[in-house]
């Protein structure tokens, strides 16, 4: 008898999980769908997604250029940002390529305007095992999480991508050589640059949720906020040309999201702590 009760409880634990796994696949579908749609409205907006956004950095009348070119002058330094075409141009050598280019780009795209509904799906999935109060205490999480992604996305392209592109589009090693870029080398740096940007901002909520878990607090972030400095300058200088000017500009937003997450981080442990209290005197 014990071992049919035994044997029915493992039974409704492996129905539980695989009804998890049922609908787990069910989000990521419809997340699959959402960007899939957008990625084919992108599509058929070639000449935007290319003329205007992907190449709109390759151009000298590009609004950071403009911004950098006014505020160097300004200040006396050379006018390196300054400049009516720069030194380079974009081909393709492969018969697929711009084709390939073209899927893969409305991809990311599709992917960029479908996060906010990619988020949607994931606080589906993981709210139903929250309590009342985590779950309100945490409605906003979709909203911040987007717009802390929109605005590395709009960083990434504004600042680090025309950073980097100035900087490798006129280097020359000899003037024997010019610079010819593959399309499929110049969207790879685009992509990078943007997602990687996209990505960092959401540092404020990988904190709050690693202190939630009792993996990060305060006092450790701000222990090894030296060690952070040495990282966020690591990265500024892979998704950055290697000069001091164009890290300096990406660290100091990467450094004041760090210092972000650990007032952040302050407020989860007092309101843990405030928790605490009232279910010590309830108890």
């Amino acid at each position: 008898m014990r071992k049919n009760i035994e044997k029915n409880k493992n039974k409704e634990k492996e129905m539980s999980f695989l009804d998890h796994l049922e609908e787990l696949r069910w989000h990521l579908i419809r997340s699959v769908v959402a960007v899939l749609i957008f990625a084919t409205l992108a599509f058929l907006a070639k000449g935007f997604i290319f003329d205007v956004l992907i190449f709109g950095p390759k151009n000298a009348d590009f609004p950071t250029y403009k911004l950098l070119c006014n505020i160097a002058q300004a200040i006396g330094f050379k006018d390196s940002f300054c400049f009516t075409e720069l030194p380079f141009r974009i081909q393709s050598r492969t018969m697929a390529g711009q084709f390939s280019a073209h899927l893969w780009t409305s991809i990311l795209a599709g992917f960029i305007i479908a996060f906010p509904y990619i988020l949607y799906e994931l606080w589906r999935f993981i709210s139903p095992g929250l309590k009342q109060k985590e779950r309100s205490s945490s409605r906003g999480f979709i909203i911040i999480a987007s717009l802390l992604f929109f605005i590395g996305v709009l960083f990434g392209y504004y600042i680090v991508t025309p950073l980097s592109i100035n900087f490798l589009g006129s280097y020359q090693v000899s003037n024997a050589v010019h610079n010819d870029f593959d399309l499929s080398s110049y969207i790879g740096l685009v992509r990078a640059s943007v997602l990687a940007s996209g990505l960092i901002f959401e540092l404020p909520i990988l904190i709050y949720f690693l202190t939630k878990i009792g993996l990060v607090t305060p006092q450790y972030l701000k222990k090894y906020r030296k060690f952070a400095l040495v990282i966020v300058l690591t990265i500024s200088a892979v998704i950055t040309p290697p000069d001091i000017a164009s890290q300096v500009i990406v660290a100091i937003p990467i450094l004041i999201l760090y210092e972000v997450s650990i007032f952040i981080s302050k407020i989860v442990i007092k309101k843990e702590q405030k928790k605490q209290k009232q279910n010590a005197k309830s108890g």
